[in-house]
C-alpha cells in the first residue's frame, strides 16, 4: 500500500502564485450524494462542521469532514 503524496509547500520567495486552497464542500440533510467506495445515498444528518451521516441503502455511514471522497449530485 502507498502512501498520497504530501502536498507541496508554497514558499513566498516563490515567483509564482500561491495555491489556492479549494472551499469546503457543504452538505444539509436531504442532499442525493455519491461516494467513492459507498456509491448513491443521501444525507440523513449533519454534525457542524464534523461529519456526515448518509444512508447508502444497505449501510448507514458517518463520513468525516473534509469530504474528500463524497460529492453532491
Amino acid at each position: 500500500m502507498t502512501k498520497p503524496p504530501a502536498p507541496k509547500r508554497y514558499l513566498p520567495t516563490s515567483p509564482f502564485k500561491a495555491p489556492v486552497a479549494p472551499s469546503p464542500k457543504h452538505f444539509a440533510v436531504g442532499d442525493q450524494v455519491t461516494h467513492d467506495m459507498y456509491g448513491l445515498g443521501r444525507v440523513i444528518g449533519i454534525e457542524d462542521g464534523i461529519a456526515a451521516l448518509v444512508d447508502f441503502g444497505s449501510v448507514q455511514q458517518r463520513i468525516l469532514s473534509p469530504y474528500s471522497k463524497m460529492s453532491k449530485l
